[in-house]
């Protein structure tokens, strides 16, 4: 009994031995046709681009054995052939860190590239180029990390035949298809905590607190930020606002006794028959428009029809800074390393996205149609209401 004992302990640990053989066969066989691949950050920065970059280079060599370059600024890395080979030691660290280390940029399309000729600043169609500095570095698949501008290029580029996967990364939660984009709630606990700090010296000098914050065309962060941080009124892009109906509820408040108010603003938010305010155009960029200045325009309004002290904060750039949350932490290590097992099984032009809690992937292509924006039925909507957040229409 003691001999058969053996014999089966002894076939049990080499059937264990092989199947962990078979294992490591499977997943090295599945990318043997790959050796190396690229990554890029484009658009704006956001917490969580380092988690990304840190989790595809460590999913490419310890579950497939593929080195892994980063292309410099974007697009403009690819361009102009810039990059650094991403190593262990390379992406040892970087998890916490805010920004990216491969730097970005918004202007470098490669579609319409920027050329200095004769003092002037002419576009070319540099996209060829691209293509030869993806096969000069022998690349077999370029994963891009960016919003819908990022995305939209990277689509391009895919129908010209490069292997693409696109990861969604924005503050502004806008990308098509996708639950959460990687920097969204950092953001979100920037501008949270910002309006925590606003509201106890709005209450203490009686007055009207009035929060800017960026989301260009969409209103998710105004949204979310509003909601957590106890708004009195939000105002988004996707329900242009009254401003009688504005002032009609901070004079409620106040005759209530309760002599100070929030207000959150989303950057593109409109009152009802006008416009967004448009704070400057960059004309070398894909997306020339630069929103800002609403905020202002809403207070020196309200300032006019209730009498009341009213101040303004932008909150700018510090929303895409400083470290990222766990969530994004988390959320970043599960794009990163989906977007290398895309490359693996071969489903290019496609974007990795979070369902519910599954990571999935849809195609480039649909995610790029439209911006994600704050539907009317949003069940966020009517909870605010619930609790009676005004979003400047009356309801």
């Amino acid at each position: 009994m003691i001999f058969i004992g053996y014999i089966s302990l002894f076939y049990c640990k080499t059937f264990r031995v092989l199947i962990f053989l078979c294992i490591i066969k499977y997943r090295v066989s599945k990318m043997k046709e790959f050796k190396k691949i690229g990554i890029l950050t484009g658009g704006g920065d956001c917490p969580g681009l380092n988690a990304v970059i840190r989790a595809v280079v460590k999913t490419a060599i310890n579950d497939y054995g593929v080195d892994v370059i980063g292309f410099k600024d974007g697009y403009e890395g690819l361009v102009e052939n810039k990059f650094l080979k991403l190593s262990y030691i390379a992406v040892s660290g970087i998890l916490r860190q805010g920004g990216t280390i491969l730097g970005t940029s918004n202007k470098a399309d490669p579609f319409k590239y920027p050329v200095k000729k004769n003092g002037k600043i002419i576009y070319r169609d540099l996209s060829n180029r691209s293509i030869k500095n993806l096969k000069k570095n022998k690349l077999d698949a370029l994963i891009c990390v960016g919003g819908d501008g990022t995305l939209s290029i990277a689509y391009k580029l895919c129908k010209k035949g490069i292997n693409i996967i696109g990861i969604p990364k924005t503050i502004d939660n806008d990308v098509n298809l996708t639950d959460a984009t990687s920097g969204f709630d950092s953001a979100l606990v920037v501008v949270t905590d910002a309006i925590d700090k606003l509201q106890t010296t709005a209450q203490s000098h009686h007055r009207v607190m009035i929060v800017e914050v960026m989301g260009r065309y969409a209103g998710w962060l105004g949204l979310h930020s509003g909601i957590a941080g106890g708004a009195d009124v939000i105002l988004i892009p996707e329900i242009p606002f009254d401003l009688k109906k504005i002032a009609q509820r901070v004079l409620e408040r106040s005759k209530a006794g309760k002599r100070f108010s929030i207000i959150v603003v989303s950057e593109g938010a409109m009152p009802k028959g006008g416009e967004m305010v448009v704070k400057k155009l960059i004309k070398d960029s894909p997306d020339p428009i630069r929103l800002g200045g609403i905020g202002n325009y809403v207070s020196e309004q309200l300032e006019k029809m209730t009498g009341l002290e009213v101040r303004v904060t932008v909150l700018g750039h510090v929303q895409r800074g400083g470290a990222p949350t766990a969530y994004d932490r988390i959320l970043a290590t599960k794009f990163g390393s989906e977007a290398v097992r895309l490359i693996a099984e071969k489903k290019f032009g496609s974007m990795v996205a979070l369902k519910g809690r599954e990571i999935i992937s849809v195609p480039i292509a649909e995610a790029i149609k439209t911006l994600k924006k704050v539907s009317p039925d949003s069940p966020l909507l009517k909870y605010a209401r619930s609790v009676g957040t005004s979003f400047g229409d009356g309801d």
